[in-house]
């Protein structure tokens, strides 16, 4: 992997250099990635990203290469934007922070930080634009995934979306973060090579429009795949479509295989179902399963199961891949804690009139509590006021969710086969889904912290925005 140093917006290396001509580049500081809302309108989110992240950082260089572009950047007076020692300074600079993160297919709540960044200032500042375009979009496509599978109530999922994703990219990615997500596997071969999800798929309608005959499609399709043979029946007359699958489904028994199963692509998904199973139950072929696509998401799928649809396997593919009712999380990266040399931490926050747009002081941590049986019961946010590796003990009833993933630039976290994680994520969706009001409190110090803060800066016009703290503050504990 080449280094990605440059995928960032160019103010983070403008305020890089002006750090850097401030003799700032190295104060220590602490950064925050969180977000306000939980996407979909739902009650949980499923962190996501992190393996990313990883493989961002370890890869974090400015290349030759890369030198010699900014070396070409001009101002708006057409004088050159950076100057040969701050050029030579990031040519040479090595990664250095220390980094916790959630790990990958935990639920995670607003405000609660899914990644801590501690370390050189210019370092913190220039790779914010990346964390957050890996960790917006990856959890907010396991989010929805998430959704959908929980809709699904058990069924199969598949992640058919490729062909309508925000390019390869983005379609690579989606395909893993929908497989974290719970879906059971995905059309995506590259996404399935790279990662070992499950691959699954069938034809398309042009294999049978390349035949003059629907049945000899199908004939022929059998006999090249008989042990993998799931047939598109909506061509032409869905139902004469079944019919021509159920002589196939026969002819394949023959010769000692089986029909794995049909697919619906268009139509009325609940009847067409309906009828597909009478059709295929009274031709003796109980196991093979009905497939559904058609521009299916969590809703959809909901609607059909409440009203009595015959479909085993769900194929979510565009409103899956593309969060099409939410296109992004919004993400933040807040200052939060600042060091001078030769004088103390100062903590840092960043107001607004909008009391959920106040960002958290200090170096935060979450601790979510269990019940005797081991259910998630409430998360505490509070400041270890703590600028070293995070030292503190989990418990018997508790667990802290940011765990240690760099320290000092080097990574010290190995990440969890992608199986485990999903099966994590679909024991968090599993819990969390049913929890309408999970409680996250705000330790009585933090609140205590913050409101010093505020009132240190505030002035007769932002006097409101301490009282709008302090209500949700209390609302919060």
């Amino acid at each position: 992997m080449k280094s990605l140093a440059l995928l960032t917006d160019l103010y983070q290396l403008t305020m890089a250099y002006g750090y850097f001509q401030n003799k700032m580049h190295g104060y220590d500081s602490v950064f925050h990635l969180t977000f306000r809302n939980h996407p979909f309108k739902g009650n949980y989110t499923i962190a996501c990203g992190l393996h990313s992240v990883i493989k961002y950082l370890q890869e974090f260089k400015f290349t030759t290469e890369d030198i010699d572009y900014l070396a070409t950047l001009r101002g708006n007076n057409n004088r050159l934007l950076f100057d040969d020692k701050f050029l030579d300074y990031l040519q040479s600079m090595n990664f250095s922070c220390n980094i916790d993160a959630v790990p990958e297919g935990m639920a995670v709540f607003p405000h609660e930080p899914i990644v801590r960044v501690q370390g050189p200032l210019i370092q913190c500042q220039l790779i914010e634009t990346a964390l957050l375009n890996i960790i917006n979009f990856e959890t907010l496509i396991s989010t929805k995934a998430s959704r959908v599978c929980q809709a699904a109530m058990g069924d199969p999922v598949l992640e058919f979306g490729l062909r309508r994703a925000q390019g390869i990219d983005g379609a690579i990615t989606a395909s893993r973060a929908a497989y974290v997500g719970g879906c059971a596997g995905t059309s995506n071969v590259l996404a399935g090579k790279l990662f070992d999800i499950p691959v699954k798929g069938t034809h398309a309608h042009s294999w049978v429009m390349c035949f003059e005959d629907e049945l000899e499609a199908f004939e022929k399709y059998a006999d090249a795949l008989p042990n993998n043979c799931v047939l598109l029946v909506d061509t032409y007359n869905t139902e004469e479509g079944i019919y021509k699958a159920v002589k196939v489904g026969h002819q394949l028994q023959d010769k000692g295989y089986k029909l794995a199963g049909i697919r619906l692509d268009s139509g009325d998904l609940l009847s067409l179902s309906q009828q597909a199973r009478n059709i295929l139950d009274s031709a003796n072929l109980h196991d093979t399963a009905i497939i559904a696509s058609n521009d299916l998401d969590e809703h959809s799928i909901k609607d059909l199961k409440s009203n009595g649809a015959k479909i085993d396997t769900w194929g979510v593919g565009t409103k899956l891949i593309t969060a099409y009712d939410q296109p992004a999380l919004g993400g933040v990266y807040k200052l939060s804690a600042i060091h001078k040399p030769r004088e103390n931490w100062r903590y840092t926050i960043k107001l607004s009139e909008q009391a959920n747009k106040i960002s958290d002081p200090g170096v935060l941590q979450v601790r979510r509590f269990f019940d005797e049986n081991s259910n998630p019961v409430r998360d505490i946010l509070f400041n270890t006021h703590k600028f070293d590796t995070n030292t503190q003990q989990e418990n018997e009833n508790s667990v802290l969710l940011l765990k240690p993933v760099f320290v000092e630039g080097c990574c010290v976290y190995t990440n969890p086969p992608l199986k485990d994680i999903r099966k994590c994520a679909l024991r968090n969706a599993e819990i969390f889904s049913h929890l309408t009001q999970y409680p996250v409190n705000i330790d009585l110090d933090l609140i205590t912290l913050k409101l010093e803060i505020i009132e240190k800066i505030s002035s007769p016009k932002l006097r409101t925005i301490k009282s709008a703290t302090n209500n949700q503050a209390i609302s919060n504990t």
